[in-house]
């Protein structure tokens, strides 16, 4: 029996392939595109990506963000689904033969699609002349540094998000460009605020696999506080239908505080007190934001046993890893993410809202000079020149 079709045939030609396997790339790459067609209206651009990218002006190919699975038993169990998606990806760039594509994160995606480029003759490294450029790099210092030996033979430069990632290449030929993190660019709107009467944000993720687990833990925890604070409200925004569906199934489950939570979209900036959150980008925006929070991060036993022998750095929150000396944000994993142990963590926050958005503004300004926009070269302008789309 043949795959299903998942991806329209190519028509005419196209200058840009964008790739954002999940929501948070999708966010950024579609700022970046954003800018991109103020400047260059012209421009055809295609996406392998979500929402935000077709907002922004992207002819969506496939919403691949809708699709986003991380773990390796997670990639196991929707291995036939990725296995088809892939080769249609490979096809369809063949057909279309894009001037560029943008690889944005999601690297166990992107990478391999890098080399199959190079494979079949499509990307410059493989005697074609379609441009691959990765936009934010895979986290070399956490895990897999080995990877950037591969990365200079598949990819045609790279656009990196923190500074301190550029030393990591410094023993390869491949060009990287640090490009400034997205929340510095001029035009961001951050997608939280810091409100010292607002609601508590409950941030579980983006991908179905991690709400899954997480978001219970983090309702065990909303439902123990309010044992202390009856009037304490609740807010979950969500990127997707996919997800909508599940968190309103898991919260609808629980009608003794269903009430209490509202399920919104992302979009827009959501004014809130305190955060109990994933590891993912929303932790580093609260804390960009100056909003005060607690991470609690619950995976798949064996993927959090392989991730404990391989991932190399103390902390999972971003926010952490760059401010390791002052930590903001207090960590609990797996059999220590509990619902009493991280309503625990989170009643100092909401019971001092002054003190502990103090510390968080502290937080956000040490963070906004670290990831602040190079005057020199930003995103636009070095995915123009190393994308040759100018």
């Amino acid at each position: 029996m043949s795959k299903p079709t998942l991806f329209p045939s190519a028509s005419g030609p196209v200058d840009l392939l964008v790739v954002a396997g999940e929501a948070s790339g999708d966010e950024h790459a579609a700022r970046l595109v954003k800018d991109l067609k103020s400047k260059y209206p012209d421009l055809r651009i295609s996406s392998l990506g979500g929402e935000e990218l077709i907002r922004a002006g992207a002819e969506q190919v496939f919403s691949l963000a809708n699709h986003a699975v991380v773990g390796l038993i997670e990639v196991i169990k929707n291995y036939s689904l990725f296995r088809n998606l892939f080769k249609q990806t490979l096809d369809w760039i063949e057909e279309a033969r894009p001037r560029c594509v943008l690889l944005v994160d999601y690297p166990g995606f992107n990478l391999r699609l890098a080399h199959a480029l190079k494979e079949r003759g499509i990307s410059c490294k493989g005697g074609g002349s379609t441009v691959v450029l990765q936009y934010v790099s895979p986290q070399l210092w956490a895990w897999k540094p080995g990877r950037r030996f591969r990365m200079a033979e598949i990819l045609d430069g790279l656009g990196i998000i923190f500074p301190f990632e550029k030393k990591c290449y410094a023993d390869v030929s491949l060009p990287v460009s640090f490009v400034g993190h997205p929340f510095a660019h001029p035009s961001y709107q951050s997608t939280v605020s810091y409100d010292p009467s607002g609601e508590l944000l409950l941030l579980p993720g983006s991908r179905l696999q991690p709400v899954s687990r997480i978001l219970p833990v983090f309702l065990d925890a909303f439902e123990e506080l309010l044992t202390g604070d009856s009037d304490l409200q609740g807010i979950i925004p969500v990127a997707g239908p996919n997800l909508r569906c599940l968190v309103e199934s898991l919260v609808n489950e629980r009608a003794d505080i269903r009430q209490k939570i509202r399920i919104v979209d992302r979009t827009g900036s959501l004014p809130a007190r305190a955060a109990l959150m994933s590891s993912g980008t929303m932790s580093l925006a609260c804390a960009w934001a100056g909003v005060p929070g607690v991470i609690g991060y619950r995976a798949h036993p064996i993927t959090y046993w392989i991730g404990k022998c391989l991932v190399g750095v103390p902390h999972l929150g971003m926010a952490n890893l760059l401010l390791p000396e002052n930590p903001p944000n207090p960590e609990f994993l797996q059999g220590q993410a509990t619902g009493k142990i991280l309503a625990r963590e989170m009643i100092p926050l909401l019971n001092d809202p002054d003190a502990s958005g103090k510390q968080a503004t502290k937080t956000a300004n040490q963070l906004h000079k670290l990831l602040a926009q190079p005057e020199s070269r930003g995103a636009v302008d070095w995915l123009v020149q190393e994308g040759k789309l100018g």
